[in-house]
C-alpha cells in the first residue's frame, strides 16, 4: 500500500472543487494507495517528466508522482481537465 502525500497547492485546489466531486476524488485515491492498478485505464504517463502521472476522474486530473522505492504517491496539483495542464509549466525544468 502507498502513502498519499500532497503538496499545499494541491490540498488548496481540492477545497476549491465542490464537496460532491471532491468526495469522488478522495475515494479514487484511496483506490490508489491501496492498489494502482486498479485504475490503470485511468492513469496516463506524462510526457514533462518519467515520474508524473494524472489520473482522471470525472472531469478533473490529479497529477501525481509515484515513488516506487518508498512506496509514495506525491499529489501535485488538482483540477479540472480545462485547467490543470497550464498549472504543470511550474514543474517542466
Amino acid at each position: 500500500m502507498y502513502e498519499l502525500k500532497f503538496l499545499g497547492k494541491a490540498v488548496g485546489d481540492l477545497r476549491k472543487i465542490d464537496r460532491a466531486h471532491q468526495k469522488i476524488i478522495k475515494e479514487k485515491l484511496l483506490i490508489l494507495a491501496e492498489n494502482p492498478g486498479a485504475l490503470k485505464t485511468n492513469i496516463k504517463k506524462l510526457a514533462i517528466d518519467e515520474d508524473f502521472y494524472r489520473l482522471r476522474v470525472g472531469s478533473y486530473r490529479v497529477i501525481f508522482k509515484k515513488e516506487e522505492k518508498r512506496l509514495i504517491i506525491l499529489i501535485l496539483r488538482i483540477g479540472h481537465r480545462k485547467e490543470i495542464y497550464l498549472s504543470l509549466r511550474v514543474f517542466t525544468f
